[in-house]
């Protein structure tokens, strides 16, 4: 991604208004620029370029319905001549939202393309927020990168790569166990669902911070390809399994923003990274097996593996005994058809936990939504043969099934909150394009930051 935000005190000057303000800033502008207005039909809605009366640009201003949206100028870098532009605002919670939203907007996926287009640039004269703003769009744009690319150069020995070097960016912690070492060392759902690929299942794991501060756990799931395994997927539902790992790549662009604002805690990341691929050695409908917890699963449909790899994760995850453990998960279909592609559902029991995450997902116009762990319908889980089965008897519920599923390796008196996402923009909204996105990962960080001052 190239950088959308630069520090400095020139370029054309941009001035962001509301639309209400309109009337009022017209009046109080030249009768050239008034006369240029009129000309123009410009009835103070957008993007209005303002020609100083030898030709040149002198001026833009921008007028936004609502300047307390995180994306009122997402598509405002797509509609400006390519050039270099002076943030004029002076308020400052609204520098950020606009220096967010652009530099967003400015985002594209084109590490496979040929060309590449310029495209315009942001410049603020505080060196602080441009570091600052920095930071926070690469925590999502690492999210965007890591789910838009393919399969074949994002497997978990590439995963592995990438939390290596974030930890060495910030002199961070980095081990792996890869392959038949998860079943020595006891994580044997997912070294199950992964060992039929050529790509080797790992569980990645990255630590920060000192030791002795208060301890944040996330755990992400890393499925980079997901075929359904035996109980294999329609190509339609195919086609966008790279998205997979997109609880991966969540907790991994939330690290970063953890480490790169020094959040004063002890991080820990844990990955399962598989390819949930097809083989003789595949897993079966069928088989039971026995989680690093100690209790039995039957699989129900090898298409619930994520589940799996993450079961034996939240386990390891509770060893440490950590304030709080977050996981982020692309989990199930059910809780797009609950809440659409574009707001996320999350599940805990703990209730001031499920009041922080809510406010602070509006505060920074990034909404999330509490979703119910309904205990009666842990009984659709059950099994003949085994502790519980990895998929319910029935498709009603299927969100809030899987998150059961996930408590039952939690212990109840750890806060916990598990994020069941999309991962993926299906439509072109303002700073969004189609492809991978960052859903809760603001959220999240928001109440981290406030959580934990």
């Amino acid at each position: 991604m190239k950088q959308a935000l630069i520090f400095g005190q020139h370029g054309t000057p941009l001035h962001i208004f509301s639309t209400e303000s309109f009337t009022s800033w017209s009046q109080s502008q030249s009768p050239f620029i008034q006369n240029w207005l009129k000309a123009t039909a410009f009835k103070g809605q957008g993007l209005a370029l303002v020609p100083a009366t030898s030709g040149e640009l002198e001026q833009v201003v921008y007028f936004a319905d609502d300047l307390t949206s995180y994306w009122l100028c997402g598509d405002l870098v797509n509609q400006l001549p390519v050039g270099t532009y002076q943030l004029m605002n002076d308020d400052a919670a609204l520098r950020k939202q606009i220096a967010f939203s652009w530099a967003l907007g400015h985002y594209s996926f084109d590490t496979y393309k040929s060309q590449t287009k310029d495209k315009a640039q942001l410049v603020l004269n505080n060196q602080h927020e441009v570091t600052e703003f920095n930071h926070l769009v690469k925590g999502i744009a690492i999210v965007r990168d890591l789910v838009n690319t393919p399969a074949a150069d994002m497997m978990p020995q590439h995963l592995a790569e990438i939390m290596q070097d974030l930890a060495e960016q910030f002199s961070g912690q980095f081990s792996e166990v890869v392959g038949d070492e998860l079943l020595e060392q006891n994580y044997p759902t997912i070294h199950m669902v992964g060992r039929a690929s050529e790509n080797k299942p790992r569980l990645l794991e990255l630590n920060w911070g000192q030791t002795d501060a208060p301890k944040v756990t996330l755990v992400g799931k890393g499925v980079c390809f997901d075929s359904g395994g035996l109980d294999l997927k329609p190509g339609a539902g195919m086609r966008y399994m790279k998205k997979d790992m997109g609880g991966a790549a969540h907790v991994i662009g939330l690290a970063y923003l953890v480490m790169a604002f020094k959040l004063p805690v002890s991080l820990r990341v844990l990955v399962p990274a598989v390819e949930n691929a097809v083989s003789n050695n595949a897993f079966r409908p069928g088989d039971v097996i026995q989680t690093r917890s100690g209790k039995t699963v039957e699989i129900d449909n090898t298409d619930a593996e994520g589940r799996l790899v993450l079961c034996d994760a939240l386990t390891e995850a509770q060893a440490q005994t950590p304030e709080i453990i977050i996981d982020f998960a692309t989990l199930t279909g059910a809780c797009r058809i609950a809440l659409g592609t574009e707001l996320p559902g999350f599940f805990t029991d703990d209730r001031d936990l499920a009041a922080g995450l809510l406010a602070s997902g509006l505060e920074v116009d990034d909404p999330v939504w509490h979703m119910p762990l309904h205990k009666p319908y842990k009984d659709y889980l059950k099994s003949d043969v085994a502790d519980l089965s990895n998929c319910a008897q029935t498709p009603f519920g299927g969100a809030i099934t899987a998150a059961l599923y996930l408590q039952e390796f939690v212990a109840p008196t750890t806060p916990w909150v598990h994020f069941d996402i999309m991962a993926w923009n299906n439509r072109k909204l303002a700073g969004r394009p189609v492809g991978g996105e960052a859903f809760g990962v603001r959220a999240v960080f928001e109440y981290l930051s406030k959580r934990y001052q």
